[in-house]
């Protein structure tokens, strides 16, 4: 038994980093999410006119880690308070979303959601949308796992 879910948090090599080597975490693939118009790809979204967003697909073994979990992963992986960007990467591709695929998964990101916002544990606002999946463009296959093929710890490198 297998799902998927969708986060977009930042650069993409960042947020799949973050997910790597966790156990019940099958495969993570990135690409582009949210956007308009068909056919995404990174020189298209870079533009900033498409509104896709850099998102991570995680295909994970509910029996092994929980969704709850993940959307725990996503919350300490980047700063959900920042609109549009994250540390030096701005702009739309950038921003913080969670593209659920079900009601049970908007349920348990909403419920996690709410108990950030009452957990006080940022100054600002959570600025993270929260949207039905539509579709996923795989991005290009240098973008697949970067940070590791590369021998890259972070970003920041």
């Amino acid at each position: 038994m297998e799902e998927t879910a969708y986060f977009a948090a930042g650069c993409f090599w960042g947020v799949e980093k973050s997910f790597d080597n966790i156990n019940g975490i099958i495969n993570t693939a990135v690409g582009y999410s949210g956007g308009d118009g068909i056919d995404a790809n990174y020189q298209k979204i870079c533009t900033g006119t498409t509104n896709h967003a850099e998102v991570v697909a995680i295909i994970f073994n509910p029996e092994i880690i929980s969704y709850d979990k993940l959307l725990d992963i996503f919350w300490h992986c980047h700063n959900p308070t920042e609109l549009n960007r994250q540390e030096i990467d701005i702009g739309r591709q950038y921003r913080s979303e969670i593209f659920y695929i079900n009601v049970i998964q908007q349920r348990l990101t909403n419920i996690s959601m709410q108990k950030l916002t009452a957990s006080k544990k940022y100054n600002k606002p959570i600025v993270t949308a929260i949207s039905p999946f539509d579709i996923f463009y795989m991005a290009e296959d240098y973008h697949q796992q970067y940070l590791k093929k590369n021998s890259i710890f972070n970003c920041d490198n």
